[in-house]
């Protein structure tokens, strides 16, 4: 298949650039796999396609105060930075803007929201094939317990801000209710719908709730740029899947009950962990670069609850292989359902709407 199969226009005003007044107010559509019938409802009424003995698995990674502003020591001109990885305490790997004006050996003197200048320098040291730059930052024992101070919460480049910067509306809503495990600088934004009290009457109807961790690198999100699919590349991520979750799952398959994944994040830690254990789980920590797309069979997810994906992205791929497992005619049924959402205005992206394929 070619990355442009995967291609759609979408109205601009349509990116939702601000969450819905309550977590759960977003709109839900439901689509059918075996019969492409779509239902229009709202997030709430998850509920209602539940059932007692399910396992519901969410990632619980949380998202640092990934983006950072700064100042050239030299020449006082500004750079907007991206941290991506962490290779040691102070030492990341980063995107930064321009890119052109970070040559190795370039100081940065880290800035506050307001611009005041902190006493924390970011060093050039590198720069990979991809443009990326890894920097070593002096002048703090570990960024890490600053970005709170200095960061802020790395929001998508399709939602626009102004000069003014983030509000506490982002701070707070551009993360998870259950977030626990930092490490992300991209929300896992299936999971943004839910609110404490949705979550209790979830496990009020006997389902099993329990977490995986994936730490959402930005590669995530991006559009593929190659032509043929073949030739993509994806970026690694680091997860962990612990026993709770596992015994949980195989108790589920033992049984004959659903697991539902929560977002793309999840589907791949869950496909990741089964494609090295013959189709089981194991408890397991590491990395994956898993380029889930159609046809794929799918082993451990059995329905999937997500957000409206960007045209031509490795997620919207994942989206349509689970919608036709081991077939390629999923392509057609998610962009169908996505033709729908835009004729009925749903709201799109991070902080839009939510779909579920059962």
């Amino acid at each position: 298949m070619r990355t442009a199969d995967f291609d759609f226009a979408l109205p601009p005003d349509l990116i939702a650039q601000h969450p819905a007044p309550r977590r759960d107010e977003s709109r839900l559509l439901v689509l059918n796999r075996t019969n492409s019938e779509l239902q229009h409802r709202q997030f709430r009424n998850f509920l209602d396609f539940l059932r007692a003995g399910d396992v519901l698995v969410l990632n619980n990674s949380r998202v640092i105060p990934a983006r950072l502003h700064g100042t050239n020591v030299k020449t006082g001109g500004k750079f907007e930075m991206l941290l991506l990885e962490e290779n040691a305490p102070n030492d990341w790997w980063t995107m930064i803007r321009p890119g052109k004006n970070a040559r190795v050996g370039t100081q940065i003197t880290l800035c506050a929201p307001k611009e005041q200048p902190s006493k924390i320098i970011a060093t050039v040291l590198d720069v990979n094939a991809e443009g990326h730059r890894r920097l070593r930052f002096s002048g703090a024992e570990n960024l890490r317990d600053e970005l709170d101070r200095l960061g802020e919460m790395p929001l998508p480049p399709y939602i626009e801000r102004t000069n003014s910067g983030q509000s506490s509306e982002d701070k707070e809503r551009y993360q998870t209710v259950f977030a626990l495990r930092e490490g992300s600088v991209a929300a896992p934004t299936a999971g943004l719908h839910f609110t404490t009290e949705l979550l209790e009457q979830i496990r009020g109807r006997g389902v099993n709730i329990c977490f995986v961790t994936l730490h959402v690198g930005a590669g995530t999100f991006l559009p593929v740029k190659t032509e043929n699919l073949s030739e993509h590349k994806m970026h690694a991520e680091h997860f962990e899947i612990g026993e709770e979750t596992v015994r949980a799952v195989k108790e589920a398959k033992k049984s004959g009950n659903r697991v539902i994944a929560v977002g793309t994040t999840t589907v791949r830690v869950l496909e990741s962990v089964a494609a090295q254990n013959a189709g089981k789980l194991n408890v397991y920590v590491g990395k994956t670069d898993i380029f889930i797309l159609p046809p794929f069979q799918f082993k451990i997810a059995d329905a999937l609850l997500t957000n409206f994906h960007l045209p031509c992205s490795t997620l919207l791929m994942l989206v349509s292989a689970f919608a036709a497992p081991g077939e390629i005619r999923g392509r057609e049924m998610i962009l169908s359902a996505y033709a729908e959402a835009i004729h009925e205005r749903y709201r799109f992206f991070s902080y839009g709407d939510a779909m579920l394929l059962l």
